[in-house]
């Protein structure tokens, strides 16, 4: 499931399991005490606190080193080794392997010391397209990191207004309760004088009973969207959080369709991984063929040894040696060798290539969609509002009937179940509203 629809289900699912509950409340202000914050708040700590985010960091931080790594290939290598030996006598069989062997004198101690340095003047710019690749790769590393701190604000948002939209809940269903309570007595009153049957006053206390289960539902609905922004933000798991955010009000689509597309081909995050992807296989490419090329560096040497076995006549003494030049080689195994590696080098780029057409198509649909459902929610807002004072009208004119004996209980019920779903309809559409910004937002590459 992708992050959108993943973000989308766990935002629309709740309410489908209130959308049954009659009632007749008017929304308040939730009366929930704890930290109050808004979302842009819980962004900021996030940035600090966000296990996530620590560990996009430290990614970061881990590739400024490969590309430091890489740039030290440019210094000499500088090395050092002694060695020290005790030499066998040497027999010399001069009558053949058969006969005893006449013995050579020998001096059997042997040691020697060398400082020695080489730096690399050309390898077909293999150490450049090295580095090159590197900073490539600290730059993807810095897309990443700011693709998943969009991201982790996309998730956060949507358990924040998930949250505010529970709250919202609960004090609808509270009010909705206690209207309920008083209409049951109202009932029960009827029922003694014999005024309505015992099976009116059966389906008002099972709808109550439902009612207070719903009330219990939403509780757990707001203790784990709390448990779950505390741990995303840092906070102790037990801190309640009051979303201060104003549901009220949309922002209004600025733009059209085709003007937000190419912002997103610009902008999009998945657009900028994809081109420095690209770019590194470019790379990688380069520095396959630079095998074929040879090589060419400096070197030098200095070596203190004993004894003197370098030039004849050798001698019971110790000497020193040092020597510096310029060396070329070339490794004809390359030929044979880098040949299969540079076409895997060259499909991995074609295979690339084909990765960014992919993702443009799929940011194509993500924008179309991000601003479709944008304006649908927009709309949905129109709606639910008037459905408020629709359904509000009718149950005014329902309970009129019914308490004078002209409607059904039934009815009276389903009139306020329409009242209470119609309200929450309407806080859903705001919620569902701003998280289709934050989404479109999340698409353009801007959240």
């Amino acid at each position: 499931m992708t992050l959108r629809k993943s973000i989308e289900l766990s935002l629309l699912v709740g309410l489908s399991i209130y959308c049954n509950a009659p009632a007749q409340v008017q929304a308040k202000s939730p009366t929930y005490q704890g930290l109050q914050l808004s979302l842009q708040e819980i962004w900021q700590k996030a940035e600090s606190q966000n296990k996530s985010l620590q560990i996009q960091q430290v990614q970061l931080e881990i590739s400024e080193q490969h590309v430091k790594d890489s740039k030290a290939e440019r210094l000499p290598e500088i090395g050092t080794h002694a060695e020290y030996a005790r030499i066998s006598n040497m027999p010399i069989y001069s009558n053949g392997p058969f006969n005893t062997p006449e013995h050579f004198p020998v001096l059997h101690n042997f040691y020697q010391i060398t400082a020695e340095s080489y730096l690399a003047l050309y390898h077909g710019n293999k150490i450049n397209t090295a580095i090159e690749t590197e900073e490539m790769a600290h730059k993807l590393a810095i897309e990443k990191r700011n693709q998943i701190a969009s991201e982790t604000r996309l998730k956060l948002a949507a358990i924040y207004l998930d949250l505010q939209r529970s709250l919202v809940f609960r004090d609808l269903i509270n009010q909705h309760i206690h209207e309920a309570q008083s209409r049951l007595q109202h009932i029960q009153e009827l029922q003694k004088n014999g005024v309505v049957l015992k099976s009116d006053l059966l389906r008002a206390e099972l709808q109550l009973s439902r009612q207070q289960m719903t009330l219990t539902e939403i509780e757990n609905s707001i203790l784990l969207a709390n448990q779950k922004l505390d741990l995303m933000i840092g906070l102790p798991d037990t801190t309640k959080i009051i979303p201060s955010e104003d549901l009220t009000t949309s922002q209004p689509i600025q733009a059209g369709y085709e003007a937000y597309l190419t912002e997103a081909l610009e902008q999009a995050y998945p657009i900028h991984l994809a081109d420095k992807e690209t770019a590194i296989r470019e790379l990688h490419i380069k520095e396959v063929r630079a095998g074929h090329l040879p090589k060419v560096g400096l070197f030098a040497n200095y070596t203190y040894s004993y004894p003197q076995i370098f030039l004849y006549p050798y001698m019971d003494a110790a000497y020193s040696i040092g020597k510096a030049g310029i060396r070329l080689s070339y490794s004809l195994s390359s030929l044979y060798h880098n040949r299969h590696k540079e076409e895997v080098a060259i499909l991995e780029y074609k295979k690339q290539q084909l990765v960014k057409a992919d993702t443009e198509d799929n940011i194509r649909q993500t924008v179309k969609e991000s601003y479709v459902r944008y304006a649908e929610a927009l709309k949905r807002i129109q709606v639910a509002a008037l459905n408020i004072r629709q359904s509000s009208e009718n149950y005014r004119i329902v309970s009129n009937t019914y308490f004078n004996q002209l409607a059904l209980l039934t009815d009276l019920l389903d009139a306020d179940t329409q009242v209470l779903q119609s309200k929450f309809d309407l806080t859903t559409a705001q919620t569902t509203a701003h998280l289709h910004y934050y989404q479109l937002l999340f698409t353009l590459g801007k959240l």
